[in-house]
């Protein structure tokens, strides 16, 4: 049975993507998808979309805002624009959105249904449930103003849906899986991300059976007019009790530090690429402009496709790939993104086609990473991050405040600008 797997604080941000950033997102949120699909299968894409740390961590590495409630609006767009060409091909439906984007998704399931073949009503009427449900089942300050439902053609699906207090300029991030799935009010979700807020209404708690039983029985025997006596006499008990969650916590504050990443994983990824690398990618590595620094992003991004789910408790690592829009860690790598997509469309492409020598060489840095991260050292997270800015210019950063300038001085211990 699908239960609550965890919460996070999630900062409101306000700004939109910028298009630079918003194409490349849905072209490498797309492709990452497709490799998942081709090595797990479509229903585990739906797992990991369910599963709040990796989700925040696939948007880190997209080159979002590593923290911030923007992440969910981010990824639920760019996959909705990425994985519609590619719909008959993996069988995976996005719906739903921001605002009214989110009101139009029974209408996109039923013509999904159409198409396909599956219960569009039935998957319709789920998508009004898991609303309603986290609208007024769950009364925790949040008020909802984002619906994605993710559907397959087997009709299993994944719901990614937030909330925002504007007073707290926070957000909470629920995630549903269909995935045994046995009742939409007792404790139904996969997981609830935000920060804690005190006591809350939450009519799904198992333990709340008898009280929605009663709300019935009140509706029943005393009509509407008898619900605001049955209120007075509740006003003086204790609250129900929270059932404990696993918590992630997403600071306020918009750098990365080092306390946000676990070194040694950080130091695997980086010893991986560096051993790795010139094995499995000698001929990527002879072409012109490509170079270690796109391995070292390959390392993280095959973490996203191949890791386990307890990778992925400092979101902030994966940050480290592409950068951040904000230029936290440092501004997004345009000419390092671009070349992580055209290994990984390759790699897809040519497993397609029977050939997953390129998926097996990011498999086997996966693998090389969690054995390394065991005795690896390298630069601190500071030093690491300021080798990234100095570099900026070269590997085409930018960020919402511009293109980087060429810098006065680059000494980066045998670094080049070749992505």
């Amino acid at each position: 049975m699908a239960k609550r797997a965890g919460s996070a604080d999630l900062p409101l941000h306000g700004g939109r993507v910028p298009a630079w950033l918003g194409t490349r997102m849905t072209k490498l949120g797309a492709v990452i998808t497709q490799a998942i699909v081709l090595e797990y299968g479509r229903d585990e894409m739906l797992r990991r979309l369910s599963n709040p740390f990796w989700f925040q961590s696939f948007g880190a590495v997209m080159g979002m805002d590593w923290h911030s409630s923007g992440i969910t609006t981010s990824v639920i767009g760019a996959l909705k624009r990425g994985l519609a060409p590619l719909a008959g091909e993996l069988g995976i439906h996005v719906c739903g959105g921001r605002g009214n984007q989110s009101r139009q998704t029974p209408h996109e399931l039923a013509a999904i249904g159409d198409r396909t073949g599956v219960d569009g009503a039935a998957l319709a009427r789920a998508s009004r449930l898991v609303a309603k449900v986290d609208s007024a089942a769950v009364q925790d300050g949040f008020d909802l103003y984002l619906h994605g439902f993710i559907v397959t053609d087997d009709a299993n699906w994944v719901v990614v849906q937030q909330g925002m207090n504007g007073d707290r300029r926070q957000a909470r991030r629920y995630h549903w899986l269909s995935q045994g799935l046995q009742s939409f009010v007792d404790q139904p979700h996969a997981a609830i991300d935000g920060t804690g807020q005190g006591v809350i209404v939450n009519l799904t708690d198992r333990r709340a059976n008898p009280a929605r039983q009663h709300m019935l029985g009140v509706l029943s025997d005393l009509g509407p007019d008898g619900i605001q006596h049955q209120l007075a006499l509740l006003e003086d008990r204790p609250p129900l009790a929270q059932a404990s969650l696993l918590h992630l916590v997403m600071p306020a504050h918009h750098d990365v530090r080092p306390e946000n990443i676990v070194t040694r994983r950080l130091h695997g990824n980086l010893a991986a690429a560096a051993e790795r690398g010139p094995q499995d990618f000698a001929e990527l590595l002879l072409v012109p402009g490509v170079g270690a620094r796109t391995v070292r992003a390959l390392a993280q991004v095959a973490e996203i496709v191949h890791g386990a789910p307890y990778r992925f408790t400092d979101p902030a690592r994966f940050s480290i790939a592409h950068g951040g829009k904000d230029r936290h860690p440092y501004p997004v790598p345009l000419k390092v993104y671009d070349h992580t997509i055209a290994v990984l469309k390759a790699a897809v492409h040519n497993a397609k086609l029977g050939h997953s020598e390129e998926l097996a060489a990011m498999k086997r840095l996966d693998d090389q990473a969690r054995q390394l991260e065991r005795h690896a050292t390298g630069p601190t997270v500071e030093t690491l991050f300021a080798w990234e800015r100095q570099a900026s210019h070269g590997y085409g950063g930018r960020s919402v405040f511009g293109w980087e300038p060429q810098p006065r001085a680059f000494s980066a211990r045998g670094e080049s600008s070749g992505g």
